[in-house]
């Protein structure tokens, strides 16, 4: 579609595009340009027009955006879904840049691809103000069998006007559903070998011959690098206020997010350790062979690695926190099925399988919703801190297992209690806002 009106004006009252997006829409010469919510595969003001475009409504397009005028005035926001270039939205004017909406730019490619994010540029000539009262993001691409692409870089060039920043993210996307199911690929191949250490040596050598295998990695530690993107470093020289860490641990705490998502974390390392310390006993318990427990923890390993790769790839793709309201909530379904069930061989695989799966899929989960939330600069400790309540979780879970099976006899209560708190977790997850944080300070900038 190509829209001419010299001096008039180009103003579209209604949605356009809601149902079938339009192609690519190109103003060629116009005095001010109005739009309602917009969807289309690009929209291109070729030639600079002499008043005021606004975007009344969400324009949404699935390639570049260029907007071109004395005010560019954008009051619900832009979105652009395709990578690199072809995501770029360069918004240019002559007096004024007004952003109340939020400008979004996603790379959604397939997973396992490194297709960067479209960038933002603004540019303002003369002595024009850009003001940013919205946000601007840029994510890169989720890339689940290595590193996740990086968003892309935002540029604003004013000609010593005044320049207002609210907030302005850019993330690479979520790469962590491969580390876990490196994890577990550990998990499936190290159980079996635990077992046969313990048969033929007992438990101080297996312990020695274990410790060597760990210090035996070290050195793979030295290939890696940690050096930021080139897309990452020019963004973070647009912000004149870095946070400091200690900024980055007071604004966690005081998220209610963050909160919601560290207590549901701790259900999930309850469940766990308790599940990896106290299943062999229980198996025994029922009458099932000793090795029948290796066999199952091999299974959960095995069932892991499909289940962290699975949700790694409908993390970049799905809202995080529903899904891992429903894995805690499969969990809790999968254990009482499981403990009311007559305990056999078969019994016990299927719910090695089932629970598997299930596994360390809240791991890149989790730590998504860190990095998507605080940004990756301090992801590192505010992911420790979610992991911390993880381990305490696993004390706790691992702990109170033996200590009620002294007291009672058996472990029916620590199976219920798991049930309960995965029902919990499932509740805690809903609430949460995945949104990045807004950070007034960097308005000062």
């Amino acid at each position: 579609l190509t829209l001419t009106s010299g001096t008039g004006n180009i103003t579209f009252t209604a949605v356009v595009g809601g149902s079938t997006p339009l192609g690519l829409v190109t103003v060629n010469l116009a005095a001010n340009v109005t739009t309602a919510a917009f969807s289309s595969a690009g929209f291109n003001q070729s030639t600079s027009g002499t008043g005021e475009t606004e975007i009344g409504g969400l324009l949404t397009s699935t390639a570049a955006v260029k907007l071109d005028a004395v005010t560019v005035d954008i009051n619900a926001g832009i979105t652009t879904t395709a990578g690199g270039a072809a995501g770029l939205v360069t918004l240019n004017a002559s007096t004024l840049v007004d952003l109340e909406g939020n400008i979004t730019t996603e790379a959604n490619a397939s997973a396992s691809d490194t297709t960067i994010s479209g960038a933002v540029d603004i540019n303002v000539t003369g002595t024009g103000t850009v003001n940013l009262v919205g946000e601007i993001v840029t994510t890169g691409d989720v890339n689940t069998a290595g590193v996740g692409a990086a968003g892309g870089a935002v540029t604003i060039d004013t000609n010593n006007g005044a320049v207002t920043i609210s907030d302005i993210t850019t993330s690479g996307g979520a790469s962590t559903g491969g580390d876990s199911a490196g994890g577990a690929a550990g998990q499936l191949f190290m159980v079996p070998l635990g077992q046969s250490f313990l048969s033929s040596y007992g438990w101080m050598t297996t312990m020695a011959l274990l410790a060597a295998m760990v210090l035996a990695t070290l050195p793979l530690a030295f290939a890696l690098t940690g050096k930021r993107s080139a897309a990452q470093a020019a963004t973070a020289s647009l912000r004149a206020v870095e946070q400091t860490l200690g900024e980055a641990i007071h604004e966690a705490r005081n998220h209610r997010s963050f909160i919601y998502l560290t207590t549901g974390f701790f259900v999930c390392g309850f469940q766990l350790a308790f599940i990896t310390i106290h299943l062999p006993a229980f198996i025994v318990d029922n009458g099932v062979a000793a090795s029948m427990a290796a066999t199952a923890l091999a299974v959960i390993g095995f069932s892991n690695i499909i289940g962290s790769y699975c949700a790694g790839v409908l993390g970049g793709r799905m809202t995080k926190k529903n899904i891992l309201s429903a894995i805690y909530v499969l969990r809790s379904v999968i254990i009482a099925v499981f403990i009311l069930s007559p305990i056999s061989e078969v019994s016990i695989l299927i719910f090695a399988g089932f629970m598997g799966f299930l596994w360390l899929s809240t791991v890149p989960l989790t730590s998504g919703l860190v990095a998507d939330m605080f940004g990756v600069r301090y992801m590192a400790t505010l992911f420790g801190i979610v992991f911390l309540s993880h381990q305490l979780g696993g004390f706790l879970g691992a702990w109170l297992g033996g200590y009620l099976y002294d007291l009672t006899g058996s472990y029916d209560v620590v199976w219920w209690l798991s049930v309960v708190l995965g029902l919990i977790s499932a509740a805690f997850h809903l609430p949460i806002d995945e949104r990045p944080v807004t950070r007034p300070a960097l308005a000062r900038s």
